[in-house]
């Protein structure tokens, strides 16, 4: 799926992934990260990162707006585009986790915009998860 997004509208994206990031609720490691998704549907959705004292029950920004956008708009959502933000100027491409729970829900080609050490880096989704699970639906 190639995504209509043009370079401002990703830049917009970014904004409102560092605006999420706003919200995060991080006291363990302070590690504030933002989401958001372009949905196909024209909608923009976004999630921050909530830890927990458990902290394996931490949920990232990512799964977070995914999450919110399938209780939103239903699981046939699909996304076009996704950028992550913290305010912690660390590098932050999504985790393994939810490289793999995006999947379910993403174009191989949707452009994917998160910082790294050089800056922000957009890619393919694709190039992010090269071999994700897939299971066959019955």
């Amino acid at each position: 799926m190639k995504t209509k997004l043009i370079k401002p509208a990703l830049k917009r994206l970014m904004e409102l992934a560092r605006q999420a990031a706003e919200q995060s609720y991080s006291p363990y490691s302070r590690f504030r990260v933002g989401a958001a998704l372009q949905l196909s549907n024209g909608e923009i959705v976004t999630g921050a990162n909530v830890e927990n004292a458990s902290l394996g029950l931490t949920i990232c920004a990512e799964r977070s707006a995914l999450v919110r956008a399938v209780a939103q708009f239903g699981p046939k959502i699909r996304i076009e585009a996704v950028a992550v933000a913290n305010l912690n100027g660390l590098p932050s491409s999504p985790c393994g986790a939810c490289r793999q729970v995006l999947s379910e829900f993403i174009g191989q080609n949707a452009p994917v915009m998160f910082p790294t050490a050089r800056g922000l880096h957009t890619m393919a989704f694709k190039e992010l998860l090269p071999a994700a699970f897939e299971a066959k639906p019955k």
